[in-house]
């Protein structure tokens, strides 16, 4: 065996040298190769050698490798100790999990007030030439709130069950639908609305002037050849649209009457109580889908509460003609603008406030020195209520006074619904 390549006479095989060859002697074959460039001589950042720490310093930085503090260096030999130290492994899970309880879960839905906000900051910087009316304003953000928890349902969401309920003759009542059957009552129902601005009835020209809502709502269920479905959204969306854009260009127009059938109100009053059921159906449809739905804003919620308020007195009446409401121990004959009976009606919580409910007609002007009872709910709660979502006799409800007042109201509070 050669140590080295020597010449054996076999110069056919001999590799010959080159002229670059002659400096490190020229006729041999042995080849010294030429030192490499180091790390640094190339300016290559030289990489860092891993940690090497003790049991108790890793242990000590567990806490804060859970809270993802630690440096990149530190959390490699942590996760690098977690593999071969089970009661290292153990403590970290543990610490991970107490650290999911501390931060709050991010949700994927829009804050509610996200459009407010945005709106809000758009019209500071640049008012619009043609404002939505302030009464106006809750029809506008519940039917937008409406259209958003619509607008990624599938027909499986479509076509699910709803139960519409409302309070009659002093009982429960209630309707079975679906969903898209939840919008077609909507969209008739806000036909009244579009039909006194002059805008296209739902119904068409077959509508009976004066009609009733739930009237409206059955003819249009009848007329239509098949179950409602997705495509209803377009149409009361375009509908809703253009009731907000015709009442801006109304004015001071919002005395306007509107007629539903057996009554009639004023058009910033309807709007209000469109807005209202645009809400309370929106929580329906939200429910059989599974979906949480927040209550309107603050403001909004107290000018429903507050239309819920003022036609009180004219119910109550309605009932004390029909006998459902009963006599009282003092004269309910109080001439219009004279003080009367009151219950104090306190709405706590999001939009409250305090009203005085005059007992005796609808035209007695309540007084705080004749209040005979007081009543206190949540806000949500009375508005549920108004909706007959709440039985009367169910309603949590604090009560100081006269009792067959306070009874009075919360039936008559609960027969303001309808379909």
């Amino acid at each position: 065996m050669k140590a080295y390549d020597e010449d054996d006479g076999n110069d056919e095989h001999d590799t010959k040298g080159t002229d670059d060859d002659a400096g490190a002697g020229a006729g041999t074959g042995a080849r010294i190769p030429l030192p490499r460039a180091s790390v640094e001589d190339g300016g290559r950042a030289l990489p860092e050698p891993p940690l090497v720490l003790e049991h108790q310093v890793l242990t000590s930085l567990l806490g804060a490798w859970a809270l993802a503090a630690c440096s990149a260096q530190e959390a490699a030999a942590v996760e690098e100790h977690l593999g071969e130290c089970d009661a290292c492994a153990d403590e970290a899970l543990r610490l991970r999990e107490a650290v999911t309880l501390l931060q709050r879960p991010e949700s994927l839905d829009l804050d509610p007030a996200l459009r407010t906000r945005v709106l809000d900051g758009c019209l500071e910087r640049r008012p619009p030439r043609i404002p939505v009316p302030e009464w106006a304003a809750p029809y506008d953000a519940e039917t937008a709130r409406l259209d958003a928890l619509l607008q990624d349902f599938g027909d499986a969401e479509w076509h699910a069950p709803v139960r519409l309920r409302w309070f009659e003759d002093d009982g429960a009542a209630s309707r079975r639908t679906t969903v898209a059957g939840v919008l077609a009552h909507l969209l008739t129902v806000d036909g009244t609305v579009a039909a006194a601005l002059g805008l296209d009835d739902p119904l068409g020209d077959g509508a009976a002037p004066g009609q009733a809502p739930a009237a409206r709502t059955e003819a249009y269920w009848r007329a239509s050849r098949r179950p409602p479905t997705r495509a209803l959204r377009a149409p009361w969306r375009e509908q809703t649209h253009g009731i907000v854009r015709t009442v801006a260009f109304t004015g001071d127009a919002g005395g306007m009457p509107v007629s539903y059938g057996d009554f009639e109100l004023p058009l910033r009053d309807a709007m209000l109580d469109r807005a209202f059921e645009c809400w309370v159906h929106a929580e329906d449809i939200a429910e059989a889908v599974d979906y949480p739905y927040a209550p309107p804003s603050a403001r909004h919620l107290n000018g429903m509460i507050d239309l819920a308020a003022r036609m009180l007195p004219g119910v109550l009446a309605a009932r004390r003609r029909a006998g459902l409401a009963a006599p009282g121990d003092r004269p309910h004959l109080v001439a219009a603008g004279e003080p009367g009976r009151s219950l104090r009606l306190e709405i706590e919580g999001s939009g409250g406030g305090e009203w005085l409910i005059p007992l005796d007609a609808p035209g007695a002007a309540a007084s705080p020195d004749h209040e005979v009872a007081h009543v206190a709910l949540d806000g949500v709660e009375f508005c549920r209520l108004a909706a007959g979502h709440v039985p009367p006799a169910e309603a949590a409800a604090g009560q100081v006074g006269d009792r067959e007042a306070i009874r009075d109201v919360l039936f008559a509070a609960a027969s303001l619904s309808r379909m």
